[in-house]
């Protein structure tokens, strides 16, 4: 990438880019670049454009979360179907850490180095899950998904205040609630090669969910906003359907959560 390329343009071409080996490479190329100095802030470029699906492979088949088959870790493909619901997921995070650098301008300049490292890490950690889902005879793309990140992303364009509070904060923390027990019955099953994984990128999801917390608070006091009754607010507007306890209070507490967030999460999702 030559020295003054935009970082815009790199994110976007990150965005577009459908097979999964295409876009980890096209991530970790433009992360590595942006690290160096040879990605910058354009100021004076272009509006973003309208957001739209972004690139995906053929595979897998996008279907409403009720839809997908519940499985249980008994059998290898059950197993297998819950690491490809976490690779999805990290998958699609990809897109949502680049969709943040591209769709927001004017943000302060720490604000990109934290959304580029947040999607280097979700490449890394989608390319931890698939290896693992090869070693066990699956690939991404063998089991069905659902779109609910990206839908909630599609909901928050307009505004990276609404954006930094929903997707990282609610969809994204979801793992922090959910991974501890899965990590305990993967372990009973003594799969500690997959354990391995999911230790490194919960330990890691706390920062990026940190991110958003930190964010999602800097949006506010710029517009003269309370932050936590506007976390409330948005939370019954768009999030009561997805919110679902018990939730990681330790985890969430590390990534940012006030006594009075995750007072609203437990009562909203009640």
């Amino acid at each position: 990438m030559r020295v003054g390329g935009s970082l815009f343009d790199a994110a976007r071409d990150c965005l577009a880019a459908a097979s999964p080996e295409d876009k980890v490479a096209a991530t970790h190329a433009a992360a590595a670049a942006f690290r160096r100095g040879e990605l910058v802030v354009d100021a004076a470029a272009p509006q973003p454009e309208p957001i739209r699906m972004p690139g995906r492979p053929p595979c897998p088949r996008l279907v409403h979360p009720r839809e997908l088959p519940r499985r249980g870790f008994g059998s290898d493909e059950g197993r297998a179907a819950f690491i490809h619901a976490i690779a999805h997921i990290e998958f699609n995070a990809i897109d949502l850490g680049w969709d943040a650098v591209y769709r927001f301008r004017g943000m302060p300049a720490q604000y990109y180095v934290d959304w580029v490292m947040v999607a280097d890490d979700e490449a890394r950690h989608f390319t931890m899950l698939r290896t693992r889902l090869q070693a066990m005879g699956f690939d991404y793309g063998d089991f069905d998904a659902h779109n609910g990140l990206w839908e909630m992303a599609e909901k928050t364009a307009h505004d990276a205040l609404a954006r930094m509070a929903l997707v990282p904060r609610v969809l994204e923390a979801r793992g922090l609630d959910v991974t501890p027990g899965m990590i305990v019955k993967l372990r009973a099953l003594g799969d500690e090669t997959t354990v391995g994984i999911l230790e490194v990128i919960l330990r890691e999801e706390v920062a990026h969910v940190a991110a958003g917390s930190r964010w999602f608070r800097w949006c506010c006091e710029g517009e003269g906003i309370d932050p936590e009754p506007r976390f409330r607010e948005l939370l019954a507007e768009y999030a009561r359907a997805v919110l679902h306890g018990p939730f990681n209070i330790d985890a969430r507490s590390a990534a940012g959560f006030s006594e009075d967030e995750l007072l609203a999460l437990q009562q909203l999702s009640g």
